[in-house]
């Protein structure tokens, strides 16, 4: 098949990844290039019977927000646990926490963000080329905190390709709800042999414009009792970051390290005068090494370890410092091939050490050890059907100190889990256009530190969160099917999943109130525990992408995508809480010469299915636009665009969000930036 033909003033140019990604994340050049997922597809397929959905070039670009969980926010499947502009982490299937695996360049991210709501991922979306979301079985090769799905994120600090000569990008963006100013750029350098990577961004953001006033009507009245119309407190921050990698190139592998740093300030919607300081350094090491000789045909390397902390300020002063500290390494080994049966075995190894300082510390300083093995195996049994079947092995340590403690001296002992899990896999072609995929798998996940031993108030989130000890593993047997067709100008997918759980450990309300000695008290904050019951997921994603024609006045397309879950506690009979509603959306697109725009319309209907202590949200239709264009400076490319989000400024609170009542979404936000590819 021949490669799609880039534009005309654009062929003399020898495009690097950097170059290539942030030239298709242009607006006015939406090429149409095959998608081949990396993450959980270490054979390099092209269909996988995992649901995946990747997001670069021009649909990174148009989507990208401040936090990756409002950044994926649209995507079928993907709600966002939306804590304000500063905090924000992908929710899959209903499923969030430490059963969403978020990985950078393949290895995890050790930061505190599954610990609790307002802890924002760190990571900024603008120095990001590609991100992928993987679902079901197919996640499971990274454990069984990785049941909802894996966010694998990529962004070339390690140049896994050969550079030759300089190349660059810088991008300035001003304008949306919170009044975003921010700045990036980065820089890679090669020599054919050595590759050099550079990048820093900075991004600053006011208190969020909303319709009307930040809380529902099931919202109890704050303490002041001055509550500001159209803008929600607090929810001001920074975010500043770079890094500088590098590699060794050959014609059958690599080699390299990188090194990046984050850091933030933002503020809290929970609590007016509580603010979040947030600092990580990250180094990380890959290679791979193909076309081996002996009984492995490659084998690839990564690793990286993670110093994190964050202090939470409350008046001014810091009332609790978080620090995580450990490192990961994952390794695979592709063996040659078996008769038809393809593969890989693995291993991987972490550690955490976590801990919480300060008299409002709610969990007590914990190291986690796990260790696993895991392998692949695929076959193409018959010319129309593959098949595959994975399996890991984990075990996992989990050990507090209470640190004299007494609040977390009853919990003051270690826990060891094995867990396994089991995934199988299928590819059918009906015909040339149609294709029929289905997954089976068992996942086993051991309970996390915070769900075993947390026990106070959560400053930042207004609750008091208490964990059990004696929780036993989480164990769920899950199931997706899904009708594809690809007709060349008309594609998309149509498909449904169910999960049932023996013991989710979900951190439900109690309708208790407790003050910060954890009595009760009718003044005090809400309690939540987590707790262990049997629960069923069962739902549908949809997407479709719609060729509708070409004439003189453009090239037109449609998109079309919706998505459902219904989450309910077995035991109870109730819905499980934090579930996005049904949601559809549609998008009409426009391209010719150097322009390109975009119509959305989005419509999440209302969520009355809500556990007893739980409020509801209303349904609302949003309506987004975007336009770019595409010029030409000396060498270097330039793209100018402006985007808009909820223009018709509706009061949307997501159903998934545990602020849904005190911290709505966005209102009306135009963004305009300019972008430039050397």
């Amino acid at each position: 098949m021949s490669s799609p033909a880039l534009p005309r003033h654009l062929r003399r140019l020898r495009l690097t990844p950097l170059a290539t990604a942030l030239l298709l994340a242009s607006p006015a050049y939406a090429l149409d290039l095959p998608q081949q997922v990396i993450t959980g597809n270490p054979l390099g397929n092209t269909q996988l019977a995992s649901p995946t959905t990747v997001l670069e070039g021009d649909d990174l670009t148009l989507n990208q927000q401040g936090s990756l969980g409002e950044t994926l926010n649209k995507q079928p499947g993907v709600s966002s646990s939306y804590f304000g502009p500063g905090a924000s982490r992908p929710i899959i299937r209903g499923l969030d926490g430490d059963r969403i695996r978020i990985l950078r360049n393949g290895v995890g991210a050790l930061d505190a963000s599954s610990l609790s709501y307002d802890h924002a991922v760190p990571l900024d979306p603008v120095n990001v080329e590609r991100i992928e979301i993987v679902r079901g079985a197919a996640a499971l090769l990274y454990g069984g905190n990785a049941i909802g799905g894996v966010v694998n994120t990529f962004d070339n600090r390690i140049p896994t390709t050969a550079i030759d000569g300089i190349h660059g990008a810088g991008e300035l963006r001003y304008g949306g709800a919170d009044t975003t100013r921010s700045s990036a750029g980065k820089l890679e350098a090669g020599d054919g042999t050595f590759a050099l990577h550079l990048d820093a961004n900075a991004r600053e953001f006011n208190d969020l414009k909303i319709p009307g006033y930040a809380r529902s009507r099931h919202a109890p009245e704050s303490e002041d009792g001055d509550e500001k119309k159209g803008r929600l407190g607090n929810s001001n921050g920074r975010q500043d970051g770079g890094a500088v990698g590098g590699s060794y190139t050959w014609e059958d592998g690599y080699a390299g390290l990188s090194y990046s740093t984050y850091d933030a300030n933002y503020g809290s919607p929970a609590e007016q005068d509580v603010r979040i300081r947030m600092k990580q350094d990250h180094y990380a090491f890959a290679s791979e090494i193909r076309n081996l000789q002996g009984p492995f045909s490659s084998l690839k390397i990564d690793a990286g370890y993670t110093d994190y902390e964050h202090r939470e300020i409350e008046g001014g002063e810091v009332g609790t410092t978080f620090k995580n500290k450990g490192y990961e390494a994952r390794v695979e080994a592709r063996h040659v091939p078996i008769g038809p049966v393809e593969g890989v075995i693995g291993a991987q190894v972490n550690r955490n050490e976590f801990s919480a300082l300060g008299e409002e510390a709610f969990v007590p300083q914990t190291d986690t050890n796990s260790g696993a093995l895991f392998v692949l195996e695929e076959l193409q049994a018959t010319e129309r059907l593959k098949l595959s079947l994975g399996g890991r092995l984990e075990r996992t340590v989990v050990d507090p100190d209470a640190k004299g403690n007494e609040r977390f001296a009853a919990a003051d002992r270690s826990r060891s889990f094995t867990a396994g899990s089991l995934s199988s896999g299928a590819v059918f072609t009906l015909t040339p256009i149609w294709s029929l995929a289905a997954t089976l798998g068992y996942t086993e996940r051991a309970p996390t530190f915070y769900e075993l031993y947390a026990n106070g108030a959560h400053v930042a989130t207004g609750t008091y969160e208490v964990g059990n000890a004696n929780l036993s593993k989480e164990k769920a047997v899950s199931s997706d099917l899904a009708l594809r067709f690809d007709n060349g100008t008309h594609n998309g997918s149509i498909g449904v999943f169910y999960s049932h759980f023996s013991n989710y450990i979900g951190l439900l309300g109690t309708g208790r109130t407790l003050n910060d000695e954890g009595e009760p008290d009718a003044d005090g904050i809400p309690e939540y525990t987590y707790s262990g019951v049997r629960a069923r997921f069962t739902g549908f994603e949809a997407k479709d992408h719609w060729k509708l024609g070409e004439s003189a006045y453009g090239k037109f397309a449609l998109e079309l995508s919706g998505d459902y879950t219904r989450a309910t506690n077995l035991d109870t009979g109730e819905a499980l809480p934090r579930i996005a509603p049904l949601r559809l959306s549609s998008g009409l697109l426009w391209e010719m010469d150097r322009w390109q725009a975009r119509v959305d319309v989005e419509h999440a209907s209302n969520q009355g299915r809500v556990p007893a202590n739980e409020s509801g949200t209303d349904g609302y239709t949003t309506l987004g636009a975007s336009a770019g264009y595409h010029f030409d400076v000396g060498s270097s490319q330039w793209l100018a665009f402006v985007k808009g989000d909820n223009l018709t400024n509706q009061t949307v609170r997501y159903a998934s969000s545990i602020l849904r009542d005190i911290a709505p979404a966005p209102g009306r936000g135009i963004e305009v930036g300019l972008r430039t590819t050397f």
